[in-house]
């Protein structure tokens, strides 16, 4: 796979000000805004342009992350609409083109995509309150815009949201899965490390009961995976999840604190640790 070049630019010179982002050879152009600063886009022309958005925050009770993904004709107007209309967010990404050449049935179709990527992803809580309506497009426009979305993937990662991102990208050329045996209660977990930290794959079984001396975060982070569905009722992983660490990891997995980068080990029995230590 080639290189590919994104230029950013810090608006307002600073890392927590604006920033505007462009891939070489695409009329896309994206940028960064936090929500303090939103009033002051007004001197940028471009932001009246039609484009699609992401409006990003956390929710208070869970700490998840929350993301609203919507299109407007003018931007700047509907984000400062969101201003008052919404509370969650403090950031957002919007995505124009530079010679304002998307029409309403482009952003409609990007919206439409746009949220389906994210609901698959499974890495954000969506808050839009509707699916939105994909429009009707012909063969040739639907190419230029997933063509849009794929730059627009790379983008948003690059400015730390993975959303567009399956949480675990499978190889066809797969080393080693690590995996875990907890031999009391007979659970059992299989997984490997990514660059976000490290997966649990599909299939693994999590412990029955948690221990009292688990941490509350990690309760409720293993809490979450209940109430998503990533964790069915017979305490199975339905799908590979990735976790920031080896250790939170085997802890959601056997229900208390332990070392991951000891407790996973291969099927020689080398454990992380070592593997990574050489």
């Amino acid at each position: 796979m080639r290189g590919k070049t994104i230029r950013q630019f810090l608006i307002d010179g600073q890392a927590d000000g604006r920033w505007a982002s462009e891939l070489s050879n695409w009329t896309g152009k994206a940028y960064k805004i936090p929500r303090t600063y939103i009033n002051q886009c007004k001197d940028r022309d471009d932001l009246s342009n039609t484009g699609v958005y992401f409006l990003f925050g956390r929710n208070d009770e869970t700490d998840e992350e929350q993301v609203y993904i919507g299109e407007a004709e003018n931007i700047f107007n509907r984000l400062k609409q969101h201003l008052s209309e919404k509370d969650f967010w403090t950031e957002c990404i919007v995505f124009i083109s530079k010679d304002n050449n998307l029409n309403k049935a482009h952003i409609k179709y990007l919206e439409n995509h746009l949220y389906i990527l994210a609901k698959e992803s499974k890495r954000y809580e969506i808050v839009n309150s509707n699916v939105p309506t994909e429009a009707s497009i012909s063969e040739m426009d639907r190419a230029e815009m997933d063509e849009f979305i794929d730059n627009m993937r790379l983008i948003l990662g690059v400015l730390g949201h993975k959303i567009l991102e399956p949480s675990i990208k499978r190889k066809s050329d797969e080393k080693e899965i690590l995996y875990i045996l907890q031999d009391r209660s007979g659970i059992k977990a299989s997984g490997k490390p990514i660059s976000e930290g490290f997966a649990v794959l599909k299939g693994s079984k999590v412990a029955n009961n948690v221990a009292t001396s688990l941490s509350k975060s990690v309760i409720n982070k293993r809490q979450l995976l209940f109430d998503k569905g990533i964790v069915d009722e017979n305490f199975t992983f339905t799908q590979d999840w990735a976790f920031t660490s080896p250790s939170l990891a085997a802890a959601i997995v056997v229900g208390y604190s332990i070392n991951g980068r000891n407790a996973w080990k291969n099927k020689k029995g080398v454990s992380l640790k070592e593997i990574e230590e050489g």
